[in-house]
């Protein structure tokens, strides 16, 4: 039987933590290649530490009918692009210090050709449809905690850290540095939040503003009022736990401070330990790889049964083998409250996807365009679908199709 009354954690990192970074220019690096050929085949990992980014991974752009030079030049020329492109990344983070510098760091750049063998299982044919990238399991999740359908605890950490960079961008707030940790406890009753007992930020700061020394005390008068802001009325309480830079001094941090790579914040990119992770990282990736796509169409799914009042949690796993299009099994949980039976979800849900081959989840949520770099921070779910097709895993549009359902 679950728990309706406990207390729950999840934590956040900022766009400035050093993994962040690493996801950011690795996505930089998909978006780079989808912008010039959307069937582009890329699997990027980057490295950032001090003043020095390395990339490495296995890339392919091929335009249909083109022959092989002239794709085998089409990716050299794409990625002999991709240094101004990084650092422009690394600079709308804002890190122009001694120890990381946008304009300063080594670069170097070892990508190169994807391997034929797994092309041969990814792509298609006559004879067999595109398979997937990889074998794996795949998770997806959607609460009503929340109006974005997340948890709580992960929503307003994230929440933390994007106000911290709006005012630190905007220079409403002078004393804050790129890189910054979050992290909220929620004490729950009947299932939903009532009270934080404890709130961390973790934030690098500027050794003083004019001829004031930054100290953990002053630091927290000055961010107090944009972390209580993100917070629904009452949440926070005099009970309310404050622990603002507990080291005492944050003063080198970024890829100087600590070492970053692509793909170490799976947790906080998801559902902040709130609901289970297969283990594969999304960013770098292109939609072929379903560690990413197959993620994205379990909390498309997941968010459209908790938005149609299906059940008040959904939590939906899918499983694949490379170069095998179909499923090999698909598993939804409604946490034992749910008004549907999930074994009628499980063969509803896959075909209103096109039966969830890799092909068709991309062209359901039309993933090949280069949308990916603005995803790398405060969480790929939640987020608001954008114009240019962002977070489209994040509509609602399945709602009427399921709402006959209970």
């Amino acid at each position: 039987m679950s728990r309706s009354s406990y207390i729950f954690t999840s934590e956040s990192v900022s766009e400035g933590h050093p993994d962040k970074v690493a996801d950011r220019i690795s996505d930089t690096v998909v978006d780079a290649f989808l912008a010039v050929e959307p069937e582009a085949r890329v699997a990027c990992e980057t490295l950032v530490t001090t003043n020095r980014v390395i990339l490495a991974g296995e890339v392919r752009a091929g335009k249909p009918g083109a022959s092989k030079a002239e794709n085998k030049q089409l990716t050299k020329d794409i990625v002999a692009s991709l240094e101004p492109k990084v650092r422009a990344a690394i600079r709308d983070i804002g890190y122009e210090q001694k120890g990381f510098h946008w304009e300063k760091a080594k670069y170097a750049c070892h990508l190169h050709p994807q391997s034929a063998h797994i092309a041969m299982g990814v792509d298609s044919s006559d004879k067999k449809d595109e398979g997937a990238g990889d074998q794996g399991i795949m998770f997806g999740y959607a609460c009503d905690e929340t109006p974005s359908l997340m948890p709580a605890t992960l929503q307003y950490s994230h929440d933390i850290l994007r106000r911290l960079a709006e005012v630190r961008h905007s220079g409403e707030c002078q004393v804050l540095e790129p890189d910054a940790k979050s992290q909220v406890t929620l004490r729950y009753e009947n299932g939903q939040p009532v009270e934080v007992l404890q709130i961390v930020v973790s934030t690098q700061h500027k050794k003083k503003i004019g001829h004031l020394a930054t100290n953990p005390r002053r630091l927290k008068a000055e961010i107090q009022p944009y972390v209580e802001s993100v917070f629904p009325s009452g949440l926070i309480t005099r009970r309310t736990k404050w622990h603002v830079n507990p080291t005492g001094k944050f003063e080198i941090g970024g890829p100087d401070g600590d070492a970053g790579l692509t793909g170490r914040k799976i947790i906080v990119d998801t559902y902040g330990g709130a609901a289970p992770h297969g283990g594969g990282a999304f960013s770098g990736k292109d939609p072929t790889k379903v560690d990413r796509s197959a993620a994205y169409a379990c909390r498309y799914l997941a968010k459209n049964v908790v938005a149609a009042g299906l059940a008040r949690k959904c939590t939906i796993q899918i499983s694949y083998a490379i170069g095998v299009a179909h499923p090999l099994s698909f598993y939804v949980d409604l946490h034992g409250e749910g008004e549907v039976d999930p074994a009628k979800l499980e063969r509803l849900l896959p075909e209103l996807i096109g039966g969830a081959t890799p092909r068709a989840i991309r062209e359901h949520l039309q993933l090949n365009r280069p949308i990916y770099a603005r995803t790398a921070a405060y969480g790929h779910f939640g987020r608001q679908p954008d114009n240019e097709g962002g977070f489209s895993w994040e509509k609602a549009d399945l709602v009427d199709a399921l709402k006959g359902l209970a």
